[in-house]
């Protein structure tokens, strides 16, 4: 057994994949089947209609709000440029909390080329995220790392071999804040693409009261985004190996947002 095939068949096992059949798996596939079995929250057919009727107010609404940002610098994007042409992949990775902007940065690179594809839960919460994330013309793997990490392991990998890079949030979906899940390690090192830091920074933003703080940005703030220099985990990295690799990017992940705040100071 290979490197890659060992860390496959471990997130395998993590998940209680291997003693399903065939059809099981298939089954298992559908979003409603990755959603945690301990959550009260269902996809009704009241919540389906007030997700029909209100996307489009919210799009709307989001259109607008990010019209008014004044952003003062967008630095590192030389580290991302080389994955526009999709000949060459690798995996964006931000905190939850700056989901606003860092996916608004997204958006532009899908405009100039870039083939994204977000990994979203496969929780109802992750309906919202995904529609907006299909509005910028990017591809969408529903799943998390607790439930359904290998079948979502499994989809990140096909869709890397079709020329698109994975964008995460770490330390979601569940946090805690600004601890980086070992998931997309494991992503990044089956695949062999490197993780690429992304942050951002606004000097007046609304913070939701839940456990990343998620920040919107108020209207007419001034924003800075950064994006950090690629990590390439080591070819033949085990997974027993890979904790300081994982605690490596995650203090990149953090030393940008401070960068970020920085040099929105600075300005």
């Amino acid at each position: 057994m290979t490197g890659d095939e060992s860390i496959l068949q471990t997130r395998r096992s993590t998940a209680g994949e291997t003693a399903m059949s065939d059809e099981q798996q298939k089954d298992f596939k559908s979003v409603e089947s990755r959603r945690n079995p301990r959550s009260d929250r269902r996809m009704t057919p009241l919540r389906r209609l007030y997700y029909f009727l209100g996307m489009p107010i919210l799009r709307a609404f989001s259109r607008i709000l990010t019209s008014t940002y004044r952003v003062q610098e967008v630095f590192g994007e030389e580290h991302i440029e080389p994955f526009f042409d999709g000949k060459a992949v690798c995996a964006p990775a931000y905190w939850h909390q700056h989901h606003v902007l860092c996916s608004g940065q997204v958006r532009n690179w899908i405009r100039r080329g870039f083939k994204a594809c977000f990994l979203i839960s496969g929780s109802v919460d992750g309906e919202v995220p995904e529609r907006i994330a299909r509005a910028y013309g990017a591809e969408v793997i529903r799943g998390s790392a607790n439930r359904s990490g290998a079948l979502a392991l499994r989809d990140q990998h096909e869709m890397m071999k079709k020329g698109y890079s994975i964008v995460t949030t770490p330390d979601g979906p569940q946090g805690p804040q600004y601890e980086l899940k070992t998931g997309v390690m494991v992503m990044a090192r089956v695949g062999s693409v490197p993780i690429i830091p992304v942050s951002c920074a606004a000097d007046r933003a609304w913070y939701l009261d839940r456990w990343d703080r998620f920040m919107i940005p108020k209207p007419f703030s001034r924003v800075v985004i950064g994006v950090g220099e690629p990590y390439v985990i080591p070819h033949g990295t085990r997974l027993d190996d890979m904790e300081p690799h994982r605690l490596n990017v995650q203090q990149r992940v953090m030393s940008l947002m401070q960068e970020c705040e920085d040099r929105l100071k600075a300005d």
